[in-house]
Order: structure tokens, then sequence, then C-alpha cells
């Protein structure tokens, strides 16, 4: 499989999930909110493709992209959403807190920029670890960014030198307020502040180039460890958190989103959607029947894996 259909693959076994947890979400079998990533697939599998088992991804709550993208199990994954002991965490986590350490992705994070302390540890910890050349990926909205705690860990990185790579995620949006009220600052110009090498990827539907340049930058810093920031500029379809629309609401247009949806390969590239639709439907209804078939959670499970 050449890779542009690799990653488009990929990616669309992220939409057709998040497509069934829409149609099943209203029989409420899912046991938690959901945050969907529809419209921000694309760079998500084009920024995980080159990583390997060894390098550590930490995200937000937004993170059924992430765990699939770097390997997370199908049928693991529906059944912590619904609540099940097969799940990743016995059903106790959900939605919000998916993780596959095997693969490299520790738990998702629900606290707004709860992971930049998180990241900053990993990566002083393989910078440390003179034996391995892993990296860590950090991934947060631009919303994310206006947390102290951000500056602090920059600071910290650009110090140390630290092998960690920032993405951010800017769609425009911190639930419903746009970017224009919330910063005086550019993430371009505060990367400059701490010394900090900066990328921008304008446009997060064109996965090869993406995939190109990060797969480049990836090589590169294993060979000479540092801080990086990459700016993602993306497109949100869905409301902050649940399954429906939110363009009634006043603070965004239908225009924005048909302008993205408009040039989104997975809607527009109907050879490869005929070609793999069929196929990663069935894994998934496989994956619903596994989680609806398994067993719930337990009260006296609570207090397990607890320390």
């Amino acid at each position: 499989m050449q890779l542009y259909e690799k990653l488009f693959y990929e990616a669309l076994k992220i939409r057709l999930l998040e497509e069934k947890i829409i149609e099943v979400y209203p029989e409420d079998k899912v046991e938690s909110p959901v945050h969907l990533s529809i419209g921000q697939e694309h760079h998500i599998v084009s920024i995980m493709e080159p990583l390997t088992n060894k390098d550590i991804v930490f995200t937000t709550y937004r993170s059924h992209a992430v765990y699939l993208a770097k390997g997370g199990d199908l049928k693991l994954m529906l059944a912590e959403l619904y609540g099940k002991q097969s799940g990743i965490s016995k059903g106790k986590s959900g939605s919000m807190h998916l993780c596959s350490p095997e693969h490299g992705m520790m738990g998702s994070s629900a606290i707004v920029g709860a992971i930049y302390s998180h990241s900053i540890g990993m990566a002083y910890a393989q910078k440390i670890d003179t034996s391995t050349n892993n990296i860590t990926l950090c991934i947060t909205g631009e919303g994310a960014t206006e947390e102290g705690v951000f500056c602090e860990t920059l600071n910290f990185a650009s110090l140390k030198q630290l092998p960690i790579i920032y993405i951010i995620e800017n769609n425009g949006l911190a639930i419903n307020i746009p970017i224009e009220v919330r910063q005086s600052y550019t993430i371009e110009k505060l990367a400059k502040a701490y010394n900090i090498e900066y990328h921008s990827y304008e446009d997060s539907f064109d996965m090869l180039t993406i995939n190109n340049k990060f797969s480049k930058l990836v090589t590169d810093m294993k060979k000479s460890p540092r801080p990086i920031i990459i700016e993602i500029h993306t497109y949100r379809y869905l409301e902050h958190v649940g399954i429906s629309m939110d363009y009634d609401k006043g603070y965004r247009t239908l225009n924005e989103y048909e302008a993205w949806y408009k040039r989104d390969p997975l809607v527009l590239n109907e050879t490869l959607i005929k070609r793999y639709k069929n196929k990663i439907i069935k894994d998934i209804d496989d994956a619903i029947n596994f989680a609806e078939n398994s067993p719930s959670s337990f009260k006296d499970e609570l207090l397990t894996d607890v320390y």
C-alpha cells in the first residue's frame, strides 16, 4: 500500500468510527461525554506515522484519533466507551482518557493544559537516558496555550534542550470563543521568545506534505535533540463536546464549514472510500458487537488500580 493510501485508510477509519459513535450515542450505551475529531483526522495520522512505539505521545480529551493512529485496538476502545470490563481501563476512563502505553500513547487528560507538565517530565527522562533517542509529542489545542504551565514548560524545554515536539492544533476556537478575543500573542512569536524552533502547517488536509515535513523533523531531532513547536491550522466540524453541529449558536458560520468540507479528501476521494469503506465498517461493527456483549464494570472494581 502506498503511503498516501495508508494515511487515507487510517484517517477514514477514524472518520467512520466517529460517525458510528454519533449514530449510537443517543442510545445511552456510551458511558461518557465524547469530543469528536471529525475534520481533524488527517494531520493526526500524518504525524503518528513516522513515530515508533518508544516515542511517547500525550494528548487531550479529544483522543480517539490519536489513540487509533498510534496503534490502539478498536475493540478495546469501544468497550471502554461502553464502560465495559474488557475496555482499555476496565471501563473506568471512558472517551476522554484513552491510553495505549504499549504503543507509546500515555493517558490523555481532560484537564486543559495538564499534559504540558506530564510531557515535559517524559522528555526530561528521555534526555537523561542517553541509551535511547526517543522523543515526546505533546498535542493540544491553541486554547490550552493560554495556561501558564505552557510558558513554564517552554522555558524549561529550551533551557535543557529536551526532545519534545509541541503540536498545537489551531482550529480558532476554545469551546466557542474565537481566538481573536482570547490571545494577544501568536504561537510563532511565543516560540521565538523562548528560542524554540517553530513550524506552521497551514493546511491540515495535506497529509503527504505534513508527513514528509514531520518525518524529516523527527529524524533530525533524534540526531540533534531540541524542543520544537508545530502549529497546525485545522477545523473542527462538530460542537466542542457532543455529536451535533453548532452553527446555530452564532459564534461560527456554515460558510466556514463548507469551505473546509468541500476540500476534504475523506469526502472527495470516492475511489479510496469505495475501496476501504465496507471493510472498515465491518471492523467497526465487530467492535461494537464486542463492546455490547462484554460484561459491565462493577462497583467493587472502583478502587482497584488506584495507587
